[in-house]
């Protein structure tokens, strides 16, 4: 993400235990075939304790999907594994009886940000991490 300007997971982050921490509770879900995996992202349905402090307000209370952590693997970027990652990520909600779908992300990290935007996700306000402030989406599925 350096690479391409954003100052979004520096640091180590996320670190090999955040994906062990997401396999132990669940949260870990890959898009790919027998041989590779080609997107990975925390799916949580536990809520998430920052999105209780938003600086703005959610479309609703209902509960939520969030996804964490979504990762394209480099040799297939801009093939729409990421788009179909967020469909499946609305799929399984929807067969979980959820309708609303929540995720952040860093104010630069423009490929987020247009995935979300091509997605209807709406800006809803600002969180705060530890690591810093995140625009809050929400989308109604």
């Amino acid at each position: 993400m350096r690479r391409r300007g954003s100052l979004q997971w520096q640091n180590g982050y996320p670190a090999p235990e955040n994906i062990r921490n997401d396999i132990s509770h669940g949260y870990g879900y890959v898009l790919g075939d027998n041989s590779s995996v080609w997107a990975y992202g925390a799916v949580v349905f536990d809520g998430e304790s920052a999105y209780n402090d938003i600086q703005g307000e959610w479309l609703d209370d209902h509960p939520y999907v969030v996804l964490h952590r979504l990762a394209v693997a480099d040799e297939v970027k801009r093939r729409g594994f990421a788009r179909e990652f967020m469909q499946r990520v609305a799929e399984l909600a929807l067969e979980r009886g959820i309708s609303s779908f929540r995720v952040d992300t860093n104010y630069d990290n423009e490929y987020m940000l247009r995935l979300l935007r091509s997605l209807n996700f709406i800006r809803c306000g600002i969180i705060r991490y530890d690591s810093g402030e995140r625009i809050a989406f929400q989308k109604r599925l």
